[in-house]
């Protein structure tokens, strides 16, 4: 993220919904109570929590289901309904709601959204989950409405607090997450719609992978601006040093997420979402999902920029395109007939390009705006890699020949290992207030050195 949001200023008393009350009724106020918690002080903090430690519970639980028998509850369309709907709406949307709640204010300059904001959309979320788990027993109507109540009134909250701040932006940079986030809303209340009407739900499903891939394609141009952009600066560094001070990087220019690549890799993921789910499993969907797949390979020529390329992070931001890439391949020469399963390019977009990039975006933008430097320890690495390894094992169940019950369960062992290891070290600095001096949604804070002082040392890693 590269633009700095204006410090939030306001007591957490009088922060969001309560904004005009007095402390001393704020204070008595159980709502009060819960947002004044610093696990409230930002909207990311409570909901990247969530996608860490839900994202290893639900495939936990899928995984006793293929691997024990465990019961699932028994929703309409059955249980891969149930674990695709909880991938994309529970663990997706809880990831794309606290990024957008506070990239929004970073970049278009708008002040921060109060706890009391947080507060309720970690309520609606949380609401919804409980509901769709739970809707079997509430009858064949009660349930499916009570569902479909919670988890689209917070996909339209989610809508109305971003919408306004994106659209009354000055320059209008930042519209590609207001129809992302808008075509993700639609395909929140497509899915309840059939399920209230007992049809089954998964295209919906299927095109709200469509729509998240084309949202991490828009999420990823920003990060990787200032992401590729360090890396290329420490290698500057490192020439000029080699070259005993003289310049050395004139073959080094600056990394650019260029729009035409950009946008031509949306527009053709869109046009695969829409042709699938207007002609699903048919020749010309696989035809428009190879053009996908090259439109994002593409996209990856801006991202050659050598050495630099290689470092942590960069890296794992160029993995993401790749496995976006070979995802889209994969399902368009099933859909052409080849002898392999759509399903395994499926979960390397779902897996892979998807399990990564929030990953990234966690240790990220989460580290940084906790108020913590990036992660140097391993343990980021082992998580990423395992991550990667899922979808690898998950794509490799739906060739011919391979077992696939054992690959599957061996990459839902690799997903839960890495965003348990995510939920482990990143949990605690979403729940326990900032060291930096920094008292909301921004950037880490590294106080000046006082004069005649020595430099501080870094913070350390959390």
């Amino acid at each position: 993220m590269t633009i700095e949001a204006p410090v939030n200023s306001v007591p957490p008393h009088s922060a969001g919904l309560h904004g005009r009350r007095g402390p001393a009724a704020a204070a008595a106020s159980p709502f009060a109570r819960l947002a004044a918690l610093p696990v409230f002080m930002c909207g990311f903090r409570p909901f990247f929590l969530a996608t860490a430690v839900y994202g290893a519970l639900l495939v936990l639980v899928w995984l006793v289901f293929l691997g024990a028998g465990g019961a699932l509850p028994a929703v309409v369309g059955g249980a891969l309904v149930w674990h695709a709907h909880e991938l994309m709406f529970g663990f997706g949307l809880a990831a794309l709601a606290g990024f957008v709640l506070t990239a929004v204010p970073e970049f278009t300059a708008t002040p921060p959204f109060g706890r009391g904001v947080a507060v309720l959309c970690m309520l609606l979320w949380g609401a919804a989950r409980v509901a769709f788990w739970l809707s079997p027993l509430a009858g064949d109507v009660a349930g499916p409405v009570l569902a479909a109540l919670f988890e689209t009134g917070f996909a339209l909250v989610l809508l109305g607090l971003v919408a306004p701040r994106l659209w009354r932006d000055p320059e209008r940079r930042q519209l590609g997450f207001l129809w992302g986030l808008a075509a993700m809303v639609a395909m929140v209340v497509g899915f309840h719609f059939d399920v209230v009407r007992g049809l089954y739900p998964m295209r919906w499903l299927l095109a709200a992978v469509g729509v998240m891939m084309t949202l991490i394609v828009v999420a990823m141009s920003r990060i990787s601006m200032r992401i590729v952009n360090d890396a290329l600066d420490v290698e500057r560094a490192r020439r000029t040093a080699g070259s005993g001070g003289g310049v050395a990087d004139e073959d080094l220019p600056a990394y650019r997420a260029r729009p035409p690549r950009r946008n031509l890799a949306i527009f053709a993921i869109a046009l695969y979402t829409v042709a699938e789910f207007a002609l699903p499993h048919s020749a010309i969907a696989g035809w428009v999902a190879l053009a996908a797949a090259a439109a994002v390979f593409n996209l990856l020529n801006d991202w050659h920029v050598g050495r630099a390329l290689l470092t942590r992070w960069a890296f794992m931001l160029y993995a993401v395109y790749w496995l976006l890439a070979l995802g889209y391949g994969l399902i368009g020469v099933a859909r052409l007939g080849l002898p392999v399963a759509a399903s395994a390019g499926l979960h390397l977009l779902t897996v892979g390009a998807m399990g990564l990039s929030v990953f990234a975006v966690l240790c990220i933008a989460g580290r940084t705006h906790a108020g913590y430097p990036l992660d140097l320890r391993p343990w980021v690495g082992v998580a990423g890699m395992l991550i990667g390894g899922a979808a690898l094992l998950r794509a490799a169940a739906g060739f011919p020949g391979m077992p696939a019950p054992a690959l599957q369960l061996a990459s839902g062992f690799a997903w839960v290992l890495a965003y348990g290891l995510a939920a482990f070290r990143l949990g605690v600095l979403f729940i326990r207030a900032r060291v930096d001096g920094g008292e909301g949604c921004e950037e880490m804070r590294v106080p000046p050195p006082a004069a005649h002082a020595p430099a501080p040392g870094p913070l350390p890693p959390g």
